[in-house]
């Protein structure tokens, strides 16, 4: 009767100990599954690069670099003299410093999904210069009255991203977080 006891006893307290573990697994897991859940809320990598932030981002959006291929920003990079019409040479120290952040921050190197279609929208001999000329991009905004953007003073522009997408600098363009300035929240 002592040992069916013993055994119970054991048994009892393996239950315990297995259920305890599984708590603690489960709570794991819920811990896991927020912090990817808070990772993958962002759609591209946040710029993480000071000297692009401070330098890029002093005349504009600093764009995140994987929301172009690395072939693009090469591009950019080499025509600085004529930007978008602007003279925005570097001394060359800073222009291969950047050139270097944004190629190999690129889309084909993002472990992040949108970038990852955007680059699926490009054809491979092509080269855009403006993510807002990619296939994806226009797919994503092609039933956004332009009088709500290129009419709009307090936007101007498809290339004002954070106008719009006000999480953009910290890599998010959820569509539920786009809010325009004059019009409000926005559903396609």
């Amino acid at each position: 009767m002592n040992k069916i006891r013993n055994i119970f006893s054991l048994s009892i307290a393996s239950m315990m100990f297995v259920g305890i573990a599984a708590c603690e697994y489960e709570e794991h897991e819920k811990d896991e599954d927020h912090q990817e859940r808070r990772f993958s809320s962002l759609d591209v990598a946040p710029v993480n690069n000071k000297m692009y932030a401070e330098e890029c981002g002093s005349c504009h959006f600093a764009y995140q670099p994987d929301l172009l291929p690395a072939r693009s920003w090469q591009k950019m990079m080499s025509g600085l003299e004529d930007h978008f019409g602007e003279n925005a040479e570097l001394d060359p120290a800073s222009q291969k410093a950047l050139t270097e952040y944004l190629m190999t921050n690129a889309a084909e190197y993002s472990g992040y999904k949108r970038p990852r279609k955007i680059l699926a929208s490009i054809g491979e001999q092509e080269t855009p210069l403006r993510i807002s000329k990619t296939r994806y991009f226009q797919r994503k905004h092609h039933e956004l009255p332009a009088s709500l953007v290129k009419g709009n003073p307090k936007v101007g522009s498809f290339s004002a991203c954070a106008a719009c997408h006000r999480n953009a600098d910290k890599g998010s363009y959820n569509e539920h977080e786009i809010r325009i300035p004059g019009y409000g929240r926005w559903d396609d």
